[in-house]
């Protein structure tokens, strides 16, 4: 029952765009160029399109507009802070499908891929048994969850790779304005980088936190770990 390619894909993983006045749309569109460059054959991206603001989707359609390939989303907490169902028509504009607890299969060259989108589990969104329901079974599928630890679950219902972001790496710029208040942000179990492994005689997956592109709150990502990244 193991669910392999025939060859192997490229897939663009980009997050925490945080369209808005603290991150330049010039950085933004530099972001998706360079995934774009790297000829993926797919583009998922996972949640945090905005800050506070709905000043800003236009501006969130226009740059969702240059992906011109496949891509899907799904949504983070600053979206729903700010208005889930406005972030979504923004997206859609912009050619990008929407999983929320939801999934879907493409086809890439010979094989099947199968997209698994969990809604924002900080706000209490996700719906693991909802966006599982129906799942296609022998298919090779990938997870997207801006909350790195619901691939505890996704693992659970044979999702063997999740691809995440919501901490930017670790920056301090991820916290609630609550959070900055008390000086403590809400610990994670996956930061930054690969956790896990692909080995599906353990009862473990693989998940893949990227640090993202854009900052909240505050207009700053600070030494090593606030890098901007595209995954490939």
């Amino acid at each position: 029952h193991e669910k392999y390619l025939s060859s192997p894909i490229r897939v663009a993983h980009l997050t925490d765009q945080h369209v808005g006045r603290v991150t330049p749309m010039k950085v933004q569109m530099a972001a998706i160029k360079l995934a774009l460059a790297q000829n993926p054959d797919v583009v998922v991206l996972t949640g945090d399109f905005v800050c506070h603001s709905e000043l800003y989707l236009e501006d969130l359609t226009e740059l969702m507009k240059q992906i011109d390939r496949p891509a899907f989303a799904v949504l983070g907490n600053h979206d729903h802070w700010t208005n889930a169902s406005a972030v979504k028509k923004a997206l859609t504009a912009g050619g990008i499908e929407v999983l929320e607890n939801a999934h879907t299969t493409i086809r890439i060259r010979n094989d099947e891929l199968q997209l698994i989108g969990l809604d924002d589990a900080y706000t209490k969104h996700a719906d693991i048994k909802k966006a599982t329901n129906g799942m296609k079974k022998n298919v090779a599928t990938l997870g997207l969850s801006h909350i790195a630890e619901e691939a505890d679950h996704l693992w659970q219902k044979d999702v063997p790779m999740v691809l995440s972001g919501h901490t930017h790496g670790g920056q301090i710029t991820v916290a609630g304005l609550h959070e900055l208040i008390l000086k403590k942000v809400v610990g994670h179990k996956y930061v930054h980088g690969l956790y896990g492994h692909l080995d599906r005689s353990k009862p473990q997956g693989a998940v893949y936190v990227s640090a993202g592109i854009g900052a909240a709150v505050m207009p700053l990502r600070m030494g090593e770990n606030g890098k901007r990244e595209v995954a490939i």
